[in-house]
């Protein structure tokens, strides 16, 4: 038995849970959806560069929930699940879980995405833990703020490791499955990396150390 952590978006879903929610507020019209929609895509445009300030931009993704009651931000999540993230779900990630599962192994999330996003979708998968950003809640309420350590770049080292103390898990002969050179710390980390559907500087460094590249697509 192994540890088998996934990255969630573009890895284990055929899309970015994070951009997708910024076109699902300015959509449903719960923001300024002009301004919301440049800064969404400038964000989105950073992390792919590897260039993201990781608490900026939780602040602004983050800021929509603020305040707003639990039955409220359920009704939104259920009607982004079915319009952007239902029919971005790959066969072949639920295909991949599934072996990893009837192995015996243990099954992690690590996300850079927050925690109100991505916890449904790790459910949808079948996966109970998972590793997000998470948000300041006080009182029952999103405050707008993140909190901890974000779970990006050398983040998730940290995460996981944080989450490994005290657990009989080892760490030895783990899986990490990612499409993206932002999880390079992590890849690096473990054992066992294979990139998926990655991008061109994963795929490069991929090639060059001699890791399993795949597809889900």
């Amino acid at each position: 038995m192994s540890l088998a952590i996934f990255d969630l978006d573009n890895t284990l879903i055929g899309g970015d849970s994070d951009h997708l929610w910024g076109q699902f507020v300015c959509e449903q019209g719960l923001v300024d959806a002009e301004s919301f929609a440049a800064r969404n895509d400038q964000f989105y445009a950073d992390y792919q560069a590897g260039q993201l300030d990781i608490l900026s931009y939780l602040r602004f993704a983050l800021g929509p929930l603020k305040g707003r009651s639990a039955d409220e931000l359920d009704s939104w999540h259920r009607a982004f699940m079915a319009s952007k993230i239902e029919p971005i779900m790959l066969a072949r990630a639920e295909q991949l879980i599934q072996r990893h599962r009837d192995q015996g192994d243990d099954l992690l999330i690590i996300t850079a995405t927050n925690e109100f996003i991505t916890r449904p979708i790790a459910a949808a998968l079948g996966i109970a833990d998972i590793l997000a950003s998470e948000a300041q809640i006080i009182d029952g309420l999103y405050t707008g703020e993140p909190a901890g350590t974000p779970s990006y770049k050398e983040g998730k080292i940290t995460r996981l490791r944080q989450w490994l103390a005290g657990k009989d898990i080892p760490l030895a002969g783990a899986y990490f499955y990612s499409d993206s050179h932002n999880d390079l710390p992590l890849l690096e980390l473990v054992d066992k990396p294979v990139a998926v559907d990655p991008d061109n500087t994963l795929l490069a460094h991929a090639r060059q150390a001699g890791w399993p590249v795949i597809s889900l697509r």
